[in-house]
């Protein structure tokens, strides 16, 4: 019999959303508490009712899988943080576990050890799916010539790094404020600041990282 487990679900696709709650519906002593549309809201459900478990999606609006992971992690210590994603970038994963998920799961193999992943991190244990385990324990989780983009990538703060992705997908100074519920002036100083740390020219070199690291598709 499984443990008891309280369970978050973070995707932005309603289906998917549907297809993993009913999976682990099935599964005794197992309960999807809560459900989420965007990493901000997963991270907010997750401060609030603490889950057991957040499974969460890495490309979602408002806040990504990595971010919300970062705020979960640090609002919510108990929660065990299970990445589901399409993505097999090596330095997504070692963001991602640098940013303390225990789990990388590809959305190809879901199906077939998404239970087997819960559990694992239930007891303790991290879990990857087999081609993500194949690249760490072949060395891709060393460091490469992109820790030069990651440092300065640390030097932002979890609400920088909310809006580098909000700039990303398009979205306005005016329309970022209202997101994040801050005046139009404390948005375009973010922005100032932002493009300062990061060494960018233009907005199009911020969408380019942006892209480049999964925040946004492109």
């Amino acid at each position: 019999m499984s443990s008891a487990a309280r369970i978050l679900i973070a995707d932005d696709h309603e289906l998917i959303r549907r297809g993993l709650s009913s999976a682990l519906a099935e599964i005794p002593n197992w309960t999807v508490i809560a459900e989420a549309s965007n990493g901000r809201l997963a991270s907010e459900l997750c401060a609030q009712w603490h889950p057991d478990i957040a499974v969460l999606d890495l490309s979602m609006p408002e806040l990504n899988g990595l971010e919300a992971t970062r705020l979960i992690r640090a609002q919510s210590a108990g929660t065990r943080v299970l990445i589901v994603t399409a993505h097999e970038s090596e330095q997504l994963v070692r963001e991602v576990l640098e940013a303390g998920a225990q789990g990388y799961v590809l959305k190809s193999d879901a199906g077939r050890v998404l239970v087997q992943a819960i559990e694992a991190l239930l007891d303790g244990r991290p879990f990857f799916s087999t081609r993500i385990a194949q690249r760490v324990l072949e060395g891709y989780l060393k460091a490469t010539a992109s820790d030069v983009e990651s440092s300065a990538v640390a030097a932002l703060s979890p609400r920088e790094r909310q809006i580098v992705q909000l700039l990303a997908e398009g979205k306005s100074n005016k329309e970022v404020a209202r997101t994040l519920e801050v005046s139009v002036k404390t948005a375009e100083t973010h922005r100032s600041n932002i493009m300062r740390k990061m060494g960018f020219a233009s907005l199009a070199d911020l969408v380019r990282y942006a892209i480049r690291n999964r925040m946004v598709e492109p």
